[in-house]
């Protein structure tokens, strides 16, 4: 083979190779773009979630969305995809799950690991409800998405100067906001204002309201009846009233909700048992009273419980708008705020 033939099939060989990686480039390229998933594609797979986790938890819908698509790029982040952390949650001391290390604002960081995309969804929800530094946040109504964005950043939620600007605007830019509505994933699927509500639930699965009954409350407006239980409904949020025997397990059961959540539904510990003629929420309570009333006289006997049960108010937002001390207790004669 003489030199000028060598180097003939040389250029050729180089050439050939070139086509192939230029080909399996455009093919990795297309492939990766094929498989990214959009922002739109992100809300409609994790819309229902967020809204399940604010009607129990009371944070906006729309918040946990933008902080998804923001702290794990719409699902596409390497965090989010081989560990399922959606929401850029770190260990903490606290943390006895599976664990990854990854790059954020230190080499190596800790970060949560999960067995699924609901799994990180419901420990952000449970990390926002238990954490102290975002009591604060739970003051704020579950449509109030600003005021949760603001909250966050000031919380230390994230080191980002404009976190809470890049969370609004999401929201405003995908009209997340709109989950934020009572039955917000119907709503924001259809922009429709027909909604299906509380007292559509109990008109598929309830009977006629039965007879109140001697010493039942004549001011009271039962909704319906359900398993032998008048609903009733006080600050748009739903309750019965307990009977005797009752406890947290079985009227979860009656009303298809964990113990635990009907627990937290009432602000009740472990301990606490229910009374005949006890106040039970079987929806979350709202963070300040709906009505047109805003201050309180504390009458007597009345405690911090007693009233959120009374009013329909989460005791932990009752406590935040009167500067009331974690364990405190309001006294007779003391004007509260309720909204």
């Amino acid at each position: 083979m003489t030199r000028n033939e060598y180097n003939t099939k040389i250029m050729k060989f180089f050439q050939k190779a070139t086509y192939i990686a230029l080909f399996a480039a455009l093919f990795v390229g297309t492939a990766s773009a094929e498989s990214r998933q959009t922002r739109e594609e992100y809300i409609a797979r994790y819309k229902q979630i967020a809204v399940a986790h604010m009607e129990r938890y009371g944070i906006p819908a729309s918040i946990t969305m933008a902080q998804g698509i923001l702290e794990s790029d719409s699902g596409n982040s390497r965090l989010s995809k081989e560990s399922n952390n959606h929401f850029g949650i770190k260990c903490k001391k606290s943390w006895k799950g599976d664990r990854v290390y990854h790059d954020d604002d230190a080499k190596g960081e800790c970060f949560r690991a999960y067995p699924s995309v609901e799994a990180s969804y419901a420990d952000h929800a449970e990390f926002l409800d238990s954490s102290p530094r975002y009591d604060s946040l739970f003051a704020y109504p579950s449509n109030d998405y600003r005021s949760w964005a603001r909250g966050l950043k000031a919380a230390g939620y994230a080191t980002a100067p404009d976190y809470a600007e890049r969370l609004v605007t999401i929201i405003e830019r995908y009209k997340l906001y709109l989950l934020d509505q009572e039955d917000g994933d119907r709503v924001y699927s259809s922009t429709e204002t027909a909604k299906e509500n509380a007292e559509a639930w109990f008109e598929r699965y309830s009977t006629a309201p039965e007879s109140s009954g001697a010493g039942a409350d004549p001011f009271r407006v039962t909704l319906s009846s359900h398993k032998g239980y008048n609903v009733y409904r006080t600050n748009h949020t739903c309750y019965v009233l307990a009977k005797e025997g009752d406890t947290y397990a079985t009227l979860g059961a009656a009303f298809h909700i964990s113990e635990r959540t009907l627990r937290k539904f009432n602000d009740a510990t472990k301990s606490d048992t229910l009374s005949k003629g006890d106040i039970v929420y079987i929806e979350r309570k709202k963070s300040q009273w709906e009505g047109n009333a805003m201050l309180h006289v504390v009458r007597r006997g009345e405690t911090l419980h007693s009233l959120a049960q009374s009013f329909g108010i989460r005791s932990r937002s009752l406590a935040r708008l009167n500067s009331l001390a974690r364990g405190g207790e309001f006294v007779h004669g003391q004007t509260i705020k309720i909204r």
